[in-house]
């Protein structure tokens, strides 16, 4: 067979330059659909059965993100089921795949895909639920659906918020949050139970639909980073953020998580509002704490490796966990998951995985609960 290599399906991504020989196959990371931003890649290669592949990704130095494919092993499928790391190099100019596949058609990517398709699928069974509901919040700038799932009493004491996938190539953060709701909805776990007396949680899977479905990194189909959007959101370039914040200030918030993926660090951590003005020293304190329980929870999550407090400085309320922990002087922390693996507890075979973040969103509970009174 002939090799095709072929990226018009969802989040797929990749610009094929030379396929005419599998030892010799040359590739370009495609940019984000309306922004200059080159760094997620998903494709599918037929016709290789047997045979050794090499994909040159020749524009892999000039990456957004370069450093995030040093000590990087790419993500492949067969089935786009079961995910597994394949043998990645990168000499700082070119990053080079080298795999045979096993059948006739397989899958490549920057990490492990979550699909609109999953995404809605997962609304659907929410929605079934006698504890839950899920609200429209708006249509997105390609006219898609935002959606808001809503567990727990609205009258609660305590509001709860996950927002996930502002950068849609980021989606290590959907499959978290799946995880998470699929706790939060188990009749048997004693944790979500105990929550749900006290708490509503407002949860959105999916901020950016649109840049996932388009295969975009970092951006909306305006070419908007909707995490630099939050204090002045519009219609026509950020319409997830308007009707996400609007809800927001409808609600009130007790604890904000926005979740994320970080092409460069392999390890899972928070961001914090130390740089806030109104951070006070008991702010502080209960920021700790949380970590800490959260850190006691799980082996998976750490914080001796993370972002510096004065990382973001002039931009910082343009964040969402900036603006929220300034706007409502709660528990507001972006959480960080790695493209790589967890250096803390590796796992060779498929490195950092759905089905680990997915456990690493289960896991937050504990420390909700823990830390209601701080709140």
């Amino acid at each position: 067979m002939t090799i095709k290599i072929s990226q018009n399906f969802d989040s797929g991504a990749i610009e094929v330059l030379r396929a005419d020989s599998a030892a010799s196959i040359e590739l370009n990371l495609r940019k984000d659909s309306h922004a200059d931003i080159h760094q997620w890649f998903h494709f599918r290669v037929q016709g290789a059965r047997g045979q050794k592949l090499t994909m040159r990704f020749l524009n892999a130095g000039q990456a957004t993100y370069a450093k995030g494919y040093e000590d990087y092993q790419a993500v492949a499928s067969y089935d786009t089921e079961n995910w597994f790391r394949v043998p990645t190099r990168f000499d700082g100019a070119v990053m080079t795949i080298d795999h045979t596949p096993d059948t006739d058609s397989i899958y490549y990517a920057y990490f492990e895909p979550y699909s609109f398709e999953r995404h809605l699928r997962l609304l659907g069974e929410v929605g079934e639920h006698p504890l839950a509901r899920v609200l429209d919040l708006g249509s997105t700038v390609d006219g898609r659906d935002l959606n808001l799932v809503v567990i727990g009493k609205p009258e609660a004491e305590k509001k709860i918020w996950f927002i996930a996938r502002q950068h849609p190539g980021e989606s290590m953060a959907e499959w978290f949050i799946e995880g998470l709701i699929d706790s939060l909805l188990d009749d048997a776990n004693p944790i979500a139970r105990k929550l749900l007396q006290r708490c509503v949680f407002y949860i959105v899977p999916n901020m950016n639909p649109d840049g996932s479905v388009r295969g975009n990194l970092r951006t909306n189909a305006a070419g908007a980073n909707l995490n630099r959007e939050w204090m002045t959101p519009s219609v026509e370039r950020s319409p997830e953020v308007l009707y996400v914040k609007k809800k927001m200030h409808e609600t009130g918030i007790d604890m904000f998580f926005d979740i994320h993926g970080d092409e460069a660090l392999p390890y899972n951590f928070v961001a914090g509002n130390e740089m806030l003005e109104n951070f006070s020293d008991e702010r502080r304190q209960k920021q700790q704490a949380f970590i800490d329980r959260y850190k006691n929870a799980t082996p998976d999550f750490q914080d001796k490796v993370g972002y510096a407090a004065s990382k973001y400085k002039e931009d910082m309320l343009t964040l969402a966990s900036k603006y929220v922990g300034h706007h409502f002087g709660c528990l507001a922390l972006t959480l960080e998951m790695p493209f790589k693996d967890n250096a803390d507890l590796p796992d060779p075979h498929v490195g950092w995985s759905g089905a680990r973040s997915a456990a690493l969103g289960a896991s937050i509970l504990q420390p909700i609960l823990l830390s209601l009174d701080d709140y």
